[in-house]
């Protein structure tokens, strides 16, 4: 069947930080345009309002949202899978889990602390572009009408919303359009799933915690010295430490 270039074909409906980066290249492997939360920071002036909108309650531009995507996972995307599958009735989800402990772990070692830096960093020429992802991931995410409602730090409510999560989906959609998707698993669920042959590679592996936290330091790194001052200062005075 061919890929329609004009709407999703697969919609994740799993947490950020559940192998969604090895999805996101796996699915590219197979032929797929997936979004991703890294798809959102290329074009964070495009993307940043529009995620803000879909969080501010305003009638969403999936069309513009997802121009030129045939798939979905991570943030902001997955905590609004009902209404893509609203919009997409074809498509198929795939839900990406993990063991809810390692999970918080992975969160609150990485994009967690991150967006906690980021909130030190102000707003100039050299990183404007990327607070359009800020303000994104803020609204969608961390923020109260994101998916952890200002609450992150409150690990047995986050962990008990990641769990209720999962059974929701299971609930939600059909079992023969969902696939409840560890990335250990590697090619062969995955593409019986979607009806791809297996490519003869290994499956992807990506974004874990150390090459997250060196990515970050890399854009840290191309930060204005006086900003860079700013947030060591900040690290050296907080119990974040990456």
């Amino acid at each position: 069947m061919m890929v329609n270039p004009n709407e999703l074909q697969v919609i994740g409906a799993g947490f950020c930080r559940t192998g969604t980066l090895s999805t996101k290249t796996a699915l590219d492997k197979l032929g797929y345009n997936t979004h991703h939360m890294v798809e959102v920071g290329k074009n964070a002036a495009v993307q940043g309002p529009l995620w803000v909108d879909v969080a501010e309650g305003k009638e969403p531009n999936w069309d513009k949202i997802f121009e030129n995507y045939t798939a979905s996972v991570d943030c902001p995307s997955f905590w609004w899978y009902k209404d893509l599958v609203k919009k997409y009735p074809n498509a198929k989800v795939l839900l990406t889990v993990r063991d809810p402990e390692k999970w918080y772990k992975s969160c609150y070692d990485t994009i967690y602390k991150f967006s906690k830096i980021w909130d030190y960093i102000e707003k100039n020429d050299t990183n404007k572009a990327m607070f359009g992802m800020k303000d994104a991931v803020n609204a969608t995410v961390w923020g109260p009408k994101g998916c952890f409602q200002g609450r992150f730090d409150d690990k047995e409510w986050v962990i008990e919303n990641f769990k209720r999560h999962i059974e929701e989906v299971k609930r939600v959609i059909p079992a023969e359009k969902l696939l409840v998707f560890e990335v250990k698993e590697g090619w062969e669920p995955l593409c019986k799933f979607l009806g791809k042959p297996i490519p003869d590679e290994p499956f992807p592996h990506v974004n874990d915690t150390a090459e997250t936290t060196q990515i970050f330091e890399q854009y840290l790194a191309a930060l204005p010295q006086e900003t860079r001052d700013k947030i060591k200062v900040m690290r050296g005075t907080t119990t974040i430490h990456i």
